[in-house]
């Protein structure tokens, strides 16, 4: 890519029009296609379902997510506030009263899946969660 100035000021003859639009065209075509790839990937809402492997804490929970960009947020109930990288790693806080837990694990596609950790009305808990983009 050290040579793509070099380049561009090579193309003086294609200042045409046409000619322009044809090379934005196969620029574009050009990027990343996956929606990993791009900024943005992993925007709509997200069907968070937690199941508890370890403490006294209820299983089958499901709360909806936004994602919008690299920003997490709740889509309805509690307090959502996380990250999500152009890989699709992602790191959220979740809150509803007393009861408090992070988590993290990767989306991909329209799939996530990960862990989770933290103290649900009072008794310390753990487990793991699946993710489906709506």
């Amino acid at each position: 890519m050290a040579h793509f100035p070099q380049f561009l000021s090579s193309l003086t003859h294609f200042a045409h029009p046409r000619h322009l639009a044809l090379f934005a065209v196969l620029a574009t075509a050009a990027l990343p296609s996956t929606a990993d790839a791009r900024v943005g990937g992993y925007d709509g809402i997200w069907n968070v379902t937690f199941a508890t492997t370890r403490g006294n804490c209820s299983s089958g929970y499901s709360v909806p997510f936004t994602v919008t960009g690299s920003r997490v947020s709740s889509a309805g109930g509690g307090r959502v506030s996380g990250r999500v990288n152009r890989s699709g790693a992602v790191a959220v806080e979740v809150s509803v009263g007393a009861s408090h837990a992070n988590g993290g694990g990767r989306l991909a596609g329209v799939n996530g899946a990960g862990s989770w950790k933290g103290i649900i009305s009072g008794d310390q808990c753990s487990g793991t969660w699946q993710a489906t983009r709506t």
